[in-house]
């Protein structure tokens, strides 16, 4: 039976925790980015500040901050929480849920929370079986999906539930993630202008990805013993950089229709950047050549 836990405690002494992790927000407020959202008077902010909890698919790329909304919500309402990946789950681990959230109602009244990460990946049937405690109120759903939900998750869980979008960070944001990763972190460290830049182009709006970034490029600078963070130490430190791509995924039809229109609209700039970040992703180029 999975534990119910109240989102108030934060695990201790795991050893080199990413520091993605460990910039995790532990309020709604600490979250960047999402302010069509967040900020007062938005969705999620109401929903937060009512404390009127409600079933939702958050839809958005990776390292948009979908598991920290769902895990935030839990704990600004008190309510227990329960994580599902639909890519290790099956029936076995919802039926766990089930009765470790029928437990937990009757001992207090209270729902639980259960999130499904990549909601996508279940099938049609597994998707059914939230249905009638979604419906009863014995769970608060929150699915999490890089997909379209209008396509990839059930009708009739997709009805009762909220949907709402999630965009990817802006290079500010980035910055204030940064800036807060230097205080809290790496208060010895100055990044120039140049080498955030690379950061964050090569981060592509992902702040997990971008958080990684920083700690590699940290962790070389303190391997050299440098203080300044140089462009050519951040290139240093990622031999390797790679712009979002899914194949056959929700952004690879994106990628190529702005292929297309770029060829249609006679932009050869606008095409050569739409063709270099599908080649770059990893896309056949006899595709592209179709």
């Amino acid at each position: 039976m999975p534990e119910l836990h109240p989102e108030t405690e934060k695990v201790k002494g795991v050893l080199h925790e990413p520091l993605a992790e460990r910039m995790r927000p532990e309020t709604i407020e600490a979250v960047v980015g999402q302010e069509h959202l967040l900020a007062a008077g938005q969705p999620l902010a109401v929903a937060f500040e009512e404390k009127r909890p409600h079933s939702m698919i958050l839809w958005g790329p990776p390292g948009v901050g979908k598991t920290t909304l769902a895990r935030l919500m839990a704990k600004a309402f008190g309510l227990p929480f329960i994580a599902v990946s639909a890519v290790l789950a099956g029936v076995k681990e919802i039926r766990d849920a089930v009765d470790a959230a029928k437990a937990h109602l009757a001992a207090t009244g209270e729902p639980t929370v259960v999130f499904v990460d990549e909601v996508h990946r279940f099938s049609k049937s597994q998707q059914d079986a939230f249905l009638p405690h979604v419906e009863s109120g014995l769970f608060v759903f929150i699915g999490a999906t890089t997909e379209n939900p209008s396509f990839e998750v059930n009708g009739a869980l997709l009805s009762r539930s909220n949907v709402y979008v999630l965009k990817t960070l802006e290079d500010k944001d980035l910055e204030k993630l940064l800036n807060l990763a230097v205080k809290r972190f790496y208060p010895e460290l100055q990044f120039e202008d140049a080498a955030k830049s690379i950061l964050f182009t090569s981060a592509d709006g992902d702040a997990r990805r971008f958080l990684n970034l920083v700690e590699l490029t940290a962790n070389l600078a303190h391997d050299k013993g440098f203080t300044k963070i140089t462009a050519d130490i951040v290139r240093k430190s990622l031999p390797q950089t790679l712009r979002r791509f899914d194949k056959g995924g929700e952004n690879f039809y994106d990628l190529i229709s702005a292929l297309h229109k770029s060829v249609r609209g006679s932009d050869p700039d606008a095409a050569l950047y739409w063709m270099s970040r599908m080649l770059e992703g990893g896309c056949d180029p006899l595709y592209i050549a179709r």
